[in-house]
Formats: C-alpha cells, structure tokens, sequence
C-alpha cells in the first residue's frame, strides 16, 4: 500500500470521528461546538500519557480516551450549554459558549504537557505516535485497525439511534422537539446522551488521528477547520453524511497533496488544507446540501432508466 494510502485512511478515519462529533452536536442541540479541537487534543494526550508511562500499545487505552471525552462533554453541557439552551439563547451564543470553553481546555492540556515534561521527562509537545504501533501484514497496524473500529463506532451508533428505545426517542427530539417533550421524552437526558457520546466520538478521533500526523497540544487547533470543513460537506442535517464528509476531507487531503507534489513539486507541501476547502466548496456550489443531498436514488433510477431504454 502506498504510504499516502497507509497515512490517509488513519488521518480520515480519525476525521471522520470529529466531524461526525459536530455534525450529531448540531443536530441535536443547534450547538457548532468548537470545543471538538481540544476533546479531539485531549485524546491523544490521554494515549500518549498512557504508553509513555505504563506502556503497551496505543488501542489499549481507547477506553479511557472515551471516558475522559465522555467527561468534557457532560461538563459542558452542564456548565454552559444546558443553562443557555434552557434561557433559549441564540446559535452565536451557544457557539461562542463552545470557544470559550475550548480555550480553557487548551490552557489546561498546555499545563498538564509541562507537569509532564517537568515531572516525567516527557516531551508530549511534537510527538510520532506511529512509533508505539506494531507492523501487520507489512503495513502500520492502524491501517487497519483504525478504519475498522471507526465502521463499529459507526454501526454501533445506528443501531443505538434505529433499535433502541432511547435512541429512537432522541431521533424523535432531534427531528422535532416540540413534540417530542410533549410526548413525555426528557429533552434534558437526550441532549446529555448527546454531549456524552459526541464528547467520546472527538476525542477518539483525535486520538486515531495522532496516529497519522505529529501530536501537539494545539493539534486539535490546527485541525479544526477540516473538522468542520467535514461535516459541512457531509451536510449539517445528517450525522452519517458528516462521518462520510470527513472521511472524504481527510483521503482528499493525503491523496492531493501527493499526485501534486509529484506534478509541481514539494513547495505545493505548504497548501495542503487548502486542497480538501477547495474540494469542499465545489462540491457545495454543486449540492448545497453536502453530500447527504445528493439525490443518488434519483441518479440510480434515471441511470438504469437509460440502460433499459437503450436495451428495448
């Protein structure tokens, strides 16, 4: 497998997570939660700790990183998002609320990153994750690994929303949710289940995606607009198109940048975000909607429509 290949699929499926995060966030409680860069930071801080101090493999400590996300996202909810949903505040307020709380993340990884270089002699400020995994088949374990637990996640997650019957009460709020309190559904527990599973979704993301690229503390910061950049191209309107949008954001990323460094040059190096942004807004110019719009239905009806029309 080509190295941008190997690299690629790891760093899309870690945003995939993250966009998948936002996308749920927003679907649920109207929030654009720019708190996902530090969650999805603090999960590779969590792994990283781990490995560093007590050893082993970098997926053993994934529980803990769902745990620890878990965590920043009922604080959230709790300390600012909840009073501010239930004073009815506006989408800017609450996506303002959401910043402020990140930068308090970001101030708190930035003192646990020196009480880790000052008290354990570790450097968690450029980090090569890739080194603490293990060869299969030839290639980085989480060539495999990671895509393959980002489809559980995944599929774990629908079944949660389609065959459960708290995960169908949060379909019911997310689609109206007016009628869903009149229906005695707590709002209040789905928007907490929402935080809860949208706060562990980001930072395993971050987690995989430390996996691919240097882990630092600003991680999360530097990588944010992809995040978002992925759920808007999946469509902010469906959680399994924000999940696809950033799987696509992050393969274009690797794959672009390779084909055209090869064509013009390693300069081209330093434009590398531009290229998924670029892929993104052609494809809203085209579908407003992002990916989740796209009428394939449509598209697979009048295609074979053609087919048999030119057949008879």
């Amino acid at each position: 497998m080509a190295p941008w290949m190997s690299s690629g699929l790891i760093y899309a499926s870690g945003l995939a997570m993250t966009a998948g995060s936002i996308t749920l966030l927003y679907i649920v409680t109207r929030t654009f939660n720019f708190a996902v860069a530090s969650m999805a930071t603090i999960g590779f801080i969590v792994v990283y700790t781990g490995v560093s101090l007590y050893g082993g493999l970098p997926y053993q400590y994934y529980p803990f990183v769902l745990i620890i996300g878990a965590i920043t996202g009922v604080i959230c909810y709790y300390g600012l998002n909840r009073p501010l949903l239930y004073r009815k505040a506006a989408e800017t307020t609450l996506m303002m609320s959401t910043l402020g709380y990140d930068l308090i993340l970001l101030s708190l990884i930035q003192m646990y990153s020196d009480y880790l270089t000052y008290t354990f002699k570790l450097f968690p400020r450029r980090v090569t994750m890739s080194v603490f995994d293990f060869e299969l088949y030839g290639e980085s374990a989480a060539t495999f690994i990671l895509p393959i637990t980002a489809i559980a996640c995944l599929t774990i997650l629908h079944f949660f929303l389609t065959k459960t019957k708290f995960g169908i009460a949060m379909r019911a709020t997310i689609e109206n949710p007016t009628l869903a309190g009149a229906s005695g559904i707590n709002s209040d527990r789905v928007y907490l289940v929402s935080w809860i599973i949208s706060g562990s979704m980001a930072a395993l993301g971050g987690s995989f995606m430390a996996m691919a690229m240097t882990g630092t503390p600003v991680m999360g910061m530097v990588t944010i607009p992809l995040m978002f950049a992925g759920a808007i191209l999946g469509g902010l309107g469906n959680i399994y198109g924000g999940i696809l949008g950033g799987m696509v954001i992050g393969l274009t990323e690797y794959a672009g940048v390779y084909f055209l460094a090869k064509q013009f040059g390693p300069w081209i190096l330093g434009y590398r975000m531009g290229i998924p942004l670029f892929i993104m807004a052609a494809t809203l110019l085209v579908f407003p909607r992002g990916l989740s719009g796209i009428p394939l239905g449509k598209i697979i009806k009048n295609l074979f429509g053609q087919k048999r029309g030119a057949s008879a």
